[in-house]
């Protein structure tokens, strides 16, 4: 039951902040980087929204092939975990980044460097759901659920 209870608790906290990246009142990505206007554009333009179900998307679908794809005796280890969190950590904010380098070319616009600036962010925020979702996901494991922390 407890199980169950770590995986409502990872999904409720990864649709706070897809709430939060979306809302215009209080969005998460202008209170870490804001450029007046890139994030402008950003909004009118409806990138956030995007950038986070992309985020999200390659955060839990890192957790979810190192749980339950991998799943290896021999692959079972803190570091291993770790290197996906740093694979996903990198493939995130590089796939943000080309969506959002597409959009802004369809529109005419070039933010290359703020840009850049913003997708920093992205790896904190990939970083901390992948952590998330490897808590949410990793009892059901076979061989990986000890890992990072034993049970």
């Amino acid at each position: 039951m407890k199980h169950f209870i770590y995986l409502i608790i990872g999904i409720v906290l990864t649709a706070l902040f897809f709430v939060f990246a979306c809302s215009d009142g209080f969005n998460i990505y202008e209170q870490m980087y804001f450029s007046q206007g890139f994030n402008d554009k950003m909004f009118n333009l409806n990138v956030y929204p995007v950038i986070a179900a992309l985020t999200i998307l390659v955060s839990w679908g890192g957790a979810a092939t190192y749980y339950y794809a991998i799943n290896s005796v021999k692959f079972d280890r803190w570091y291993h975990w770790l290197a996906v969190l740093g694979a996903v950590a990198v493939l995130a904010p590089v796939i943000c980044y080309i969506y959002n380098d597409t959009v802004f070319s369809t529109h005419g616009v070039m933010y290359v460097g703020e840009s850049i600036q913003f997708e920093m962010q992205t790896v904190l925020f990939a970083a901390a759901l992948f952590v998330i979702a490897s808590f949410s996901m990793r009892w059901w494991s076979s061989n990986c659920r000890h890992t990072p922390i034993p049970q």
